[in-house]
């Protein structure tokens, strides 16, 4: 039961619920990146020196592919899909909490921020990832240095701003903002336009909760909230800020990466609605939930990797299909030659579907990446079929290509290429002619 207020609060939009379709692909990636992650262990103890290097692939695909998708499955359970002051991770855990709200455009809070000696953090991509990951190891200061997504209203964080500390990347003050759902209040009915989660990063290490390498924030949460308050307030004359005592029960917790959170629970709630736009970037009410995920990206290529060896393979089958049915069966003549012809056109066409569904799954395509889906759980059911019936072999000689098939698998039965394409396929259509491009219908 809801309490009035004296207006409507309109629902916080809820990330898009699942088809049970899209919940088995996720569940059976989950699965398969367990077996994946048990096979590089057994064959840790086969190869020797290379023992080593099976072990961090196990380290990899346990902190990276297995406990973030058993964390999303357990999470879709026991964690409130609604606003409860607390960001999310990717992977469903409780994330840092929300700290501050913000009335004004988002000219005016840029405008804040910059003036205020922020600078705006680079959107993470394989580039900025790789720049930050360079910048940690050889302690060069990136003052720009991307953060790690937060979700939000079932989506990721609009954009974020920091301060490096001692001009390395590991130290920073930084805040995630997301802009409030049209018409959408805080608990007891009060109006903001923004929201953000502001932490201070003290160090680089080990999520206690994922094994990843990763950031870790000072406890006193509300110290890095009231710097941000300071900031702005000393910079910009004509901001005001009240608060909201008690907005969350003072608490001990942990974010995401398993670091310890302090707080009073007070929300400090920054007026900038007085303050002039600038030169700061107009207003663009975009959403991170449109723009292609990097799990698609992933997904449609490793698809076409997938594809092009297939290609290959069938040409090279094609080219030395005499010898080949020489060496199965003299006896046959020329029919065995046709019959290897034949295995490896069939070969070649595979490859060539799996090119077309690549790219349609680069386009967003629900389609195209269920059917690549349940090609993925399909050979990889062979293959543990296989493993299992006394052939390890199999698997041995192929596994570059089985972790292939299971990274494709994981990536596009993510929330994010499930939201992604589901968001495209309901987008309304464009139609050249119409007034505003879209169809009326």
């Amino acid at each position: 039961m809801s309490v009035r207020t004296g207006r409507r609060v309109p629902p916080v939009p809820a990330a898009t619920r699942q088809s049970f379709a899209d919940w088995a692909f996720f569940v059976l990636g989950g699965v398969s990146a367990v077996w994946l992650a048990a096979v590089l262990v057994r064959e840790s103890f086969l190869f020797g020196w290379w023992q080593l290097l099976f072990l961090v692939g196990f380290w990899v695909a346990l902190a990276y592919l297995v406990l973030p998708r058993l964390h999303s499955i357990l999470t879709r359970i026991y964690v409130p899909d609604y606003f409860i002051g607390r960001a999310r991770t990717s992977d469903g855990l409780l994330g840092d909490p929300v700290n501050l709200a913000l009335l004004g455009s988002e000219a005016q809070l840029h405008a804040a921020m910059q003036g205020a000696a922020w600078i705006r953090a680079d959107d993470l991509s394989f580039r900025t990832g790789f720049r930050i990951v360079k910048s940690t190891v050889l302690r060069r200061s990136y003052l720009a240095a991307p953060v790690s997504p937060l979700l939000l209203f079932g989506r990721r964080q609009d954009f974020a701003y920091q301060q490096e500390v001692d001009g390395s990347p590991g130290k920073r003050h930084h805040v995630r903002f997301w802009r409030a759902p049209a018409g959408w209040l805080l608990p007891g009915g009060i109006s903001a336009d923004w929201l953000a989660a502001g932490t201070y990063d003290r160090s680089v290490g080990f999520s206690l909760f994922t094994l990843q390498v990763t950031h870790k924030i000072a406890p006193d949460t509300d110290v890095e909230r009231d710097h941000i308050v300071a900031t702005v307030l000393a910079a910009q004359g004509d901001a005001t800020v009240s608060v909201i005592r008690d907005f969350s029960t003072g608490y001990h917790a942990r974010n995401g990466g398993g670091d310890a959170i302090v707080t009073d629970g007070d929300l400090p709630i920054l007026d900038l609605r007085q303050l002039a736009a600038g030169t700061a970037e107009p207003d663009q009410g975009t959403d991170s939930r449109d723009r292609r995920p990097a799990p698609v990206v992933v997904g449609a290529v490793m698809t076409a990797v997938s594809a092009l060896a297939s290609i290959l393979t069938g040409i090279v089958q094609l080219l030395d299909a005499p010898i080949t049915a020489a060496d199965t069966d003299p006896g046959l003549g020329p029919l065995a030659t046709v019959v290897v012809q034949v295995a490896a056109s069939a070969v070649i066409a595979v490859g060539v579907v799996m090119a077309l569904l690549a790219w349609r799954v680069f386009l967003g395509s629900a389609r195209a990446r269920s059917a690549v889906m349940l090609l993925s759980v399909l050979s990889i059911a062979a293959l543990v079929t296989a493993s299992e019936s006394g052939n390890p072999d199999d698997v041995r000689q192929n596994l570059w290509s089985v972790a292939l098939t299971v990274l494709v698998l994981l990536a596009l039965s993510s929330d994010r290429a499930t939201t992604y394409v589901k968001r495209r396929r309901k987008a309304p259509k464009r139609i050249s002619g119409l007034p505003g491009g879209t169809a009326p219908f």
